[in-house]
């Protein structure tokens, strides 16, 4: 395999990755970035330990689904993330999803 044919196999993939992605983001409320992946969840807890003076943050979410496009299933029943490094969450905006408040439904 060339360097060129690896390069469009990753190009490929990445793509296939993104539309992935694109199909199942409205499935979730909330966007978990460690150091390492990039999760999309429903339900997440985060918790800080400090051991020695270091400090370290355990994530653990229920039914996510992982950017990695080298993993075959990105559906997965429950994660568990320990990390020295930051988190970030973020909670989706589902603006597209709401109905407007004049619209009748309750």
């Amino acid at each position: 395999m060339s360097a060129e044919d690896l390069e469009k196999y990753e190009t490929d993939m990445e793509l296939k990755l993104y539309r992935e992605y694109r199909d199942v983001v409205g499935l979730f409320r909330y966007v978990v970035e460690t150091d390492r992946r990039f999760y999309l969840t429903n339900d997440y807890e985060m918790q800080v330990h400090s051991v020695q003076g270091e400090v370290f943050f355990e994530v653990s979410m229920a039914d996510a689904w992982v950017w990695d496009m080298y993993r075959p299933a990105r559906f997965v029943k429950q994660v568990r993330v320990l990390t020295f490094k930051d988190v970030n969450v973020e909670e989706l905006n589902k603006r597209e999803l709401d109905l407007p408040e004049d619209s009748g439904f309750k």
